[in-house]
């Protein structure tokens, strides 16, 4: 296994502790969890959508979970008489779930829909205004001095010193 060592910028960074976890979690993560296939997009700078193949589970055997920055979607069969059916090949799929995706801030469902066999789980990110960018005037202050020579030119009766 191949890991990187974070050591060296969590000494120099304030605040990426959650970003640096995640990284080194990701490398941890066993091989099994490769089902059910997904796909994440970027439908724009704020909206995304995560599609996973659900095929044949139903809306009422899978569970959409959204909790402080994490997205825990799990589908569970409902008991089917399996054992009456004779099968000369088994390719699909047929287990439970559990697909977990970490969320940024701000990140929240805004819907999700089961179509065709794909479960479409839309995202939105909002920045509350409070965080959004926001420009800043600068004022400028005039020092007394500056202040007193413009004060006297603008007099008719002090006489302006010549150069």
């Amino acid at each position: 296994m191949n890991r990187f060592d974070f050591t060296p910028y969590r000494r120099t960074t304030v605040g990426f502790d959650r970003l640096f976890d995640l990284l080194e979690n990701s490398s941890r993560a066993t091989q099994n969890e490769n089902y059910p296939p997904f796909n994440i997009e970027r439908l724009s700078e704020n909206e995304y959508r995560i599609t996973i193949a659900v095929a044949g589970f139903t809306p009422a055997e899978i569970d959409i979970t959204a909790q402080q920055n994490m997205l825990i979607v799990t589908g569970a069969k409902q008991s089917e008489n399996n054992d009456n059916r004779d099968f000369m090949h088994m390719g699909i799929a047929n287990r439970n779930f559990e697909r977990r995706f970490q969320l940024a801030d701000h990140v929240h469902v805004s819907d999700a829909q089961l179509s065709d066999g794909l479960l479409n789980v839309s995202l939105l990110r909002e920045i509350p205004e409070a965080l959004k960018p926001r420009k800043i005037e600068i004022s400028a202050t005039v020092s007394p001095a500056i202040e007193d020579d413009a004060a006297d030119s603008d007099r008719p009766d002090v006489k302006k010193k010549s150069a």
